[in-house]
C-alpha cells in the first residue's frame, strides 16, 4: 500500500461472505467465486470468511430457504420445508457476530441472499409469488444494525466503478480512525482531520464545514464525545458520493498551493484539464496525475499530506474509471 495511503501497516480486516472467496458453503454445495474480491482486493484486505447459514448449524448441501412475509419483517423459511423456519437463529448469529467482528473494517456480501444480501432480496407471499417490495438478508440486516458506520457493500455493487471506488475508500478511512482510536488525542483528532479535510470536502462540502467547527472547538475534556460525534458525521459524508462538480472543487483548493510556484502555462494546462475532466471528457485520474506532479515539485507539507491524493493503492487503478 502506498506509505500516504494510512498510518499504520497493520493489515485492514474486512469480512466476506465465505462463498465470494470459493468456499463451498452454498445450499447445493456450490460457490460464487467473485475474481474482484480474490484477485484485486486481496491485495489490500485480509478476508475475515463468514457463511452465516453454516455458522447456524446447516449443512452442506441442504434446503434452500427465502425470504417470506412482511418485506419489512420477513421471515426466513424452508423453500421446500415450510416448517423450517431459521429467522431467530440468522438473526441472533448476526447480533453475537456483530459484537465479535467490531476490529473489522468493512464488509462484502453476498447479493440477493436471504441471509446476506443487502438489498433488493426477494420476499414471497404467502400465494408464493415475490412481493413487489424487496428486503434485507437477515444476518446482513443484524451486522448494519450494530456496526452502522462500518462501510458494507454487496459484491455485485462492486463491479459499478463508483460504487466501487466509495466502498473502498471508506474502508481505509474507516481503517484509519479506527487506527486513531488506540491512541485518542485532541491533537491525533487534528491531525486526522487535516489529512482528511480534501477527502470531506469532495463528499460534502456541509459536513467538511460541520467537521471543521467541531475540530476548532476541541479540548482534552470532551475529547471521547467530541470523536465521536466526527466519527459519524465523517463516515456519513464519505457515503454520499463525489461528483465531478464537488471534486473539481477540491481540484482548484489543491491548485490553489501552487499558483506562486507554477508558470502561467503550466498553470493554464492544469486548469484546461480540470475543465475538461468537469465536462467529462476525461476520468479523475488525468488531473489527479498532473496536480500531484507539481505537488512533488512545489508542494508544501500540508499539501502533501492530504489523503485525496491517494486514498488507496494507485495499482488498484479506482480512479481510472470515474
Amino acid at each position: 500500500m502506498n506509505s500516504s495511503t494510512t498510518n499504520s501497516v497493520s493489515p485492514i480486516q474486512v469480512g466476506i461472505s465465505a462463498c465470494l472467496l470459493g468456499h463451498k458453503v452454498r445450499f447445493n454445495g456450490g460457490h460464487k467465486r467473485s475474481s474482484f474480491c480474490l484477485n484485486q482486493l486481496s491485495r489490500i484486505f485480509n478476508y475475515v470468511p463468514i457463511c452465516p447459514e453454516v455458522g447456524i448449524g446447516m449443512g452442506v448441501p441442504r434446503e434452500p430457504i427465502r425470504l417470506v412475509g412482511n418485506p419489512e419483517q420477513p421471515r426466513a423459511i424452508g423453500s421446500v420445508n415450510p416448517d423450517l423456519d431459521v429467522t431467530e437463529a440468522l438473526q441472533e448469529y448476526g447480533a453475537k457476530q456483530a459484537k465479535q467482528l467490531q476490529h473489522l473494517s468493512g464488509y462484502i456480501l453476498m447479493q440477493k441472499s436471504p441471509s446476506c444480501g443487502m438489498e433488493r432480496v426477494k420476499v414471497y407471499q404467502s400465494n408464493g409469488y415475490p412481493h413487489r417490495n424487496s428486503g434485507t438478508g437477515l444476518y446482513a440486516q443484524q451486522i448494519m444494525k450494530h456496526l452502522p458506520l462500518m462501510p458494507v457493500e454487496e459484491e455485485g455493487r462492486l463491479h459499478d466503478p463508483i460504487l466501487r471506488e466509495n466502498f473502498i475508500n471508506r474502508v481505509i478511512a474507516y481503517h484509519s480512525w479506527q487506527q486513531l482510536m488506540q491512541d485518542l488525542t485532541p491533537s491525533a483528532l487534528i491531525q486526522f482531520h487535516t489529512r482528511y479535510k480534501y477527502s470531506v470536502l469532495a463528499h460534502s462540502p456541509e459536513d467538511y464545514s460541520r467537521l471543521g467547527q467541531l475540530v476548532a472547538n476541541i479540548d482534552s475534556s470532551n475529547i471521547a464525545e467530541t470523536a465521536n460525534t466526527y466519527q459519524h458525521i465523517f463516515m456519513k459524508a464519505l457515503q454520499q458520493r463525489a461528483t465531478r462538480k464537488t471534486h473539481s472543487n477540491v481540484l482548484m483548493h489543491i491548485l490553489g498551493f501552487l499558483k506562486h510556484a507554477l508558470l502561467q502555462a503550466e498553470r493554464g494546462e492544469i486548469l484546461y484539464i480540470i475543465h475538461q475532466y468537469r465536462q467529462g471528457f476525461l476520468p479523475l485520474i488525468v488531473p489527479i496525475t498532473l496536480l500531484k506532479h507539481f505537488i512533488k515539485l512545489h508542494g508544501n507539507t500540508f499539501i502533501q499530506q492530504q489523503m485525496y491524493l491517494s486514498p488507496y493503492p494507485d495499482e488498484l487503478g479506482l480512479r481510472n474509471a470515474i
